[in-house]
């Protein structure tokens, strides 16, 4: 027996022995001829007890829910003694070996006090195999029969990967079980319990995050262990090549603390540094959820008065950046005391949109404009400064458009923030700016919106009459009435509340400032009845499932003007709407995902017939991508669009286990333009990025990636790509922390240089925004484009490699005399003659027939 358990025996012991010392002279001391009554409900008879019945009833030192507890722990902890069971003979590794016995030691010393808490209070007993029938297996983490036998076959690395894989989540369970407990009112009193319970929690914390490095270290894959650090992190890289990385411009950064780790406590602070039991506690602590970006109530931003107020930070020059790298980024002495908060969100670096050869980072303090026209860097040209978050921006012509959510925004882009619950100074919603000079960027017009602008979605124009009309989303809460005319709260029965809609706003470019909202619709109301909230309600779906967020908002809305579609990521659903007519979208078809905790984002494939969604499990603040994690949890989701229906097909994760230290989560990507396939190049917060291949929607696959280490080997940072984007021929990735990151992709085994050269061919148009999608399209008889689809080809063993190698040959022929402005009516006929061919036996591969058309076009341009 531990001593810990020896301590918590004796204790119990002794209180007992108290208990029924004072129960007895309390019957003694008021026996008297006295009739005690229990009335019963309305209408039913009185009963007359005893006073033993009496006390007992009145007793409150411990609750049916403890008792409950202990009797459902008893069977928890007995099927993790027979999990260690089953390392006999199946695994050498020493490190399972020792946790192993770890957990056999401590789970028998525990099985024991918890029977004796029971029997003390004469409560029945569990059986120690009560698991194996009458338990419900998905909800205390436990394994369930299949998988322990299935365990029961395995050896060495499989077992051991298994292993630890089943235990942590029964570990989890078991934590999940101490706070469902203490939800409880009038749990725990017991004090001895109350130790008991949290012991279980620190115990079982502690053993998670030691199983979890065991299970990153039996991972081949080289992202699963790189080394910390803030400017010099491990680094992993795949079929790509990291052009440049940029840092955070100076003003941008906090120069005291530019890694963003929590405080650090005075070393002589005599306060207990008791470490919080998870990074998740730090992110919570700061009000932040989905994106780590203030969707709740609080705000935690209007503490902007640290800036330097004498300083111009849009004009601090280069030796202001070079003294910020030099600086001691890790702070990682060990024995640092760190303080209970992590920083506010005031400098985090968010979305980005293209505009020609500029380029704009969007930032919780402004946004930065790049030149991309000046070699592969690209040039900072411009900075402002206008805090208030979220940050995301949009480019139409000389207009930028920016999402602001905070509290703290202000009107008028001060430094301070509004400390007032309403202010006529407070900014919420979408701000639009003039930035044809970098040099000399004017706000000229904003909208206020109730729940302010979490993103935004430009889905058309100008049109004919200068008019650019927007989506935009809120998240956030509801503002004060007072402070927003309209603005109408979550009211019963009252269907004006802000909730469940989506604001169409309208920009005259001439006069920004005119710029308006012109409806509010309700796109999740009952088709039927009408009610406002039709969609789900929020909730788990049951065993084995995610919690929803409630469908009263969408995060994304990105839109495919040219097929009249837009994708909404909305909190509890995945949606399709038609916006035929932009002013009035449609809401066409509904999804719910069981696995899915919230809907992010989406994004079409390039001819609009499939739906990435992600799913933002954890908010963008916590680890998800650890090995224990689920693979079909904080994931993306494919769906083909059927007959303007939501098909589902698969998940995708990234294949990589990440550390406690790293957010990682399902985030922002767009298409990459290899024609023939579909391929999604994605955000993964410290995840890093990832190229995805999901040309079958069944079975999507990695075909590159790129990754970092942890911001700091001990605490978790809020940080990694926001958005890693493709933008003429490259592909561009904001750092939450860190700045700007550049890459090209490299021909490989999933990806040959024909498929890159077609894709840095394709024409994409001048203007990239997130949530805002254009059909990417070729030249007409691209010989690139041929040769990308024969070895697409060539790859699927489509066709006889004799036939590859005759069709090789007429193409570079053909390319030949298209680069040198011939005519050739002896090579068009060949390859119209070719082009019949393939066009008679595509067979179902989209390629041959792909290849077939594309000759032909080839064969019009040499005629």
């Amino acid at each position: 027996m531990t001593h810990r358990s020896s301590h918590l025996l004796s204790r119990l012991t002794t209180s007992t022995a108290i208990g029924l010392f004072t129960l007895a002279l309390g019957g003694v001391a008021h026996a008297q001829d006295i009739t005690i009554l229990q009335p019963g409900a309305p209408g039913q008879p009185t009963k007359v007890l005893t006073t033993e019945e009496a006390a007992t009833i009145a007793d409150n030192s411990y609750s049916r829910d403890d008792v409950r507890f202990m009797q459902d722990m008893i069977p928890h902890h007995a099927q993790a003694v027979e999990l260690v069971a089953l390392i006999e003979g199946r695994s050498n590794n020493e490190d399972i070996i020792d946790i192993g016995g770890r957990i056999t030691a401590s789970q028998d010393d525990e099985i024991q006090f918890m029977k004796d808490w029971l029997l003390a209070r004469g409560e029945d007993l569990p059986s120690d195999h009560a698991h194996h029938t009458n338990m419900s297996h998905a909800d205390m983490g436990m394994a369930t029969p299949e998988q322990m036998a299935e365990l029961a076959t395995l050896e060495g690395v499989a077992f051991d990967e298994m292993f630890l894989t089943l235990m942590m989540r029964h570990h989890e369970g078991a934590v999940d079980m101490v706070d469902d407990l203490l939800d409880q009112p009038g749990s725990a009193y017991d004090p001895v319990l109350y130790e008991f319970v949290n012991e279980i929690n620190n115990d079982q914390t502690a053993e998670i995050k030691r199983m979890n490095a065991l299970l990153e270290g039996l991972s081949p894959d080289p992202r699963a262990a790189l080394t910390p650090g803030f400017r010099d992190a491990g680094e992993a890289i795949s079929n790509l090549v990291k052009v440049v990385s940029l840092s955070k411009p100076a003003g941008f950064f906090d120069p005291a603390n530019p890694s963003g780790l929590p405080p650090v406590k005075p070393a002589d602070d005599e306060e207990d540094d008791a470490e919080e039991t998870s990074a998740d506690a730090d992110m919570d602590h700061a009000g932040m959820d989905h994106d780590g970006m203030d969707h709740s109530d609080m705000d935690h931003s209007d503490m902007d008065a640290a800036d330097p107020e004498a300083e111009d930070m849009a004009e601090m020059d280069a030796e202001a950046e070079e003294e910020e790298a030099d600086r001691d980024d890790g702070q990682s002495n060990e024995g640092t005391k760190w303080g209970e908060r992590s920083p506010q969100l005031t400098f985090s670096n968010t979305d980005m949109a293209f505009s020609g050869d500029r380029l704009v980072t969007g930032n919780y303090h402004g946004f930065n404009i790049y030149d991309l026209s000046q070699g592969v860097e690209p040039k900072l040209v411009g900075s402002v400064v206008c805090p208030g978050g979220q940050g995301d921006v949009s480019i139409v012509g000389d207009l930028l458009i920016m999402s602001v959510e905070q509290t703290r925004g202000r009107v008028d882009c001060g430094r301070e923030g509004v400390s007032e619950d309403v202010s006529a100074d407070r900014f919420r919603g979408l701000r639009i700016f003039n930035i044809a000079d970098p040099k000399a960027v004017r706000q000229v017009g904003q909208v206020q919106t109730c729940r302010g602008s979490h993103t935004h979605s430009v889905v058309s124009g100008p049109d004919e009459n200068g008019k650019i009309i927007v989506y935009n989303s809120g998240t956030s809460s509801i503002r004060d009435g007072e402070e927003l005319e309209g603005c109408v709260g979550a009211v019963p029965g009252d269907n004006r509340t802000a909730l469940f809609r989506i604001d169409v706003i309208e920009i005259p470019v001439n006069d920004p400032s005119q710029a308006r909202i012109v409806d509010s619709p309700a796109v999740f109301a009952d088709d039927e009845t009408g009610e406002i909230a039709g969609l789900w309600q929020g909730g788990d779906h049951g065993d084995d499932t995610q919690r929803t967020s409630r469908t009263d908002h969408c995060h994304d809305i990105t839109v495919f003007p040219s097929k009249n579609l837009a994708a909404g990521a909305c909190s509890g659903n995945g949606v399709i709407f038609d916006i035929s007519d932009p002013y009035n979208p449609k809401r066409i078809d509904e999804v719910l995902d069981q696995k899915f905790a919230y809907w992010h984002s989406a994004t079409f494939n390039n001819d609009g017939t499939k739906v990435v969604f992600t799913d933002e499990w954890g908010g963008g603040s916590r680890p998800r991508c650890r090995p224990s994690d689920p693979k079909d949890w904080g994931a993306n989701a494919i769906y083909d669009i059927v007959d303007g229906k939501l098909e589902f097909r698969s998940y995708y994760k990234i294949p990589a286990p990440q550390s406690e230290q790293e957010n990682c989560v399902a985030h922002n990507g767009s298409i990459v333009p290899v024609p023939g396939r579909d391929i999604f190049a994605q955000a993964w917060y410290q995840g890093g990025l990832s190229l995805m291949d999901f040309t079958d929607s069944a079975n999507p696959k990695e075909i590159a990636y790129f990754d970092r280490g942890p911001i700091h080997e001990e605490k978790l940072v809020l940080g990694g790509y926001w958005s890693t984007y493709w933008y003429d021929g490259k592909i561009y990735g904001t750092e939450i922390v860190r700045g700007l990151d550049v890459f090209e992709l490299q021909p490989s085994e999933y990806i040959t240089e024909a498929e890159i050269e077609a894709a840095l061919a394709a024409d994409q148009g001048e203007l990239f925004n997130p949530q805002q999608q254009f059909e990417v399209t070729w030249t007409e008889g691209d010989p690139a484009v041929a040769r990308a689809y024969l070895d697409q080809i060539d790859r699927a063993d489509a066709l006889s490699s004799r036939r590859i190698s005759s069709l090789r040959r007429v193409i570079e022929q053909a390319e030949d005399a298209i680069e040198s402005g011939a005519t050739s009516s002896r090579i068009a006929s060949r390859l119209s003659s070719l082009a019949s061919d393939l066009t008679s036996e595509t067979d179902g591969m989209a390629p041959v027939g792909a290849l077939g058309s594309t000759l032909n076009a080839m064969a019009s341009r040499l005629q």
